[in-house]
């Protein structure tokens, strides 16, 4: 049965939500600050967090750090800010997906759904290794080794990556990564991929600055060179 924590000071909402998901026979744990978040995470280990930023302690992007030095559960944003510079900062932070106040509740549950899926291991994926200069890539593994060390990412991370590494040398358009890690909904988000290259490029690449692996082709896509 899949666990989720919500974070959210509002009553209403975290009511809705209880109630909403449990009807949908998940488990449900709730938090109201950023503080018991991150020791409900720690204590009941969710399959997913969904996280509002407005938190009465601290700023929810503090939360998704918090979260972030030790586990890789999908985090969705659940929040009323809409600027556009707050939701690439959540996402910078290593949020999963954002969702804005607000929000129809199928969208939400659909969402989740399918940050949960990505999350998941594969049955029967290969066990190749793509090895570059820089690091190698276990798809079967799903782990990332940089200089004799493991390198986390997010389940979203390591999605966008196995897309380009399964198709390395060949461009990815910016709509069929969109829709293959995220979904159809998301065809038209490319600031998601901005910020997840730019990540990606951080943790992996000698240079970020100058990528070696990770190539964007300008207006169309993005290009795995091993």
């Amino acid at each position: 049965m899949t666990r989720v924590l919500v974070v959210d000071d509002e009553p209403q909402i975290v009511r809705a939500l209880v109630i909403n998901l449990k009807a949908r026979k998940y488990e449900v744990d709730a938090a109201h600050d950023g503080a018991s978040a991150l020791e409900l995470a720690a204590a009941r280990h969710p399959d997913v967090v969904v996280l509002d930023l407005g938190l009465p302690d601290m700023d929810g992007v503090e939360v998704i750090k918090g979260l972030r030095g030790w586990t890789r559960v999908p985090i969705i944003v659940l929040s009323a800010r809409h600027a556009s510079d707050e939701k690439v900062e959540a996402l910078d932070a290593g949020a999963d997906d954002y969702v804005t106040k607000p929000f129809g509740m199928d969208e939400l549950l659909a969402r989740m759904r399918a940050a949960v899926r990505r999350a998941e291991p594969v049955a029967g994926e290969d066990d190749s290794l793509v090895t570059t200069e820089a690091f190698t890539v276990d798809l079967a593994a799903k782990k990332v080794n940089r200089d004799g060390a493991d390198i986390r990412l997010t389940p979203t991370e390591w999605h966008l990556l196995e897309v380009l590494v399964r198709n390395a040398g060949r461009l990815v358009s910016q709509t069929q990564l969109l829709q293959e890690v995220w979904g159809p909904a998301y065809r038209t988000e490319t600031n998601y991929l901005r910020v997840y290259l730019a990540q990606l490029r951080r943790k992996l690449e000698v240079d970020p600055s100058h990528p070696r692996h990770f190539i964007t082709e300008a207006g169309m896509g993005y290009r795995f060179e091993p």
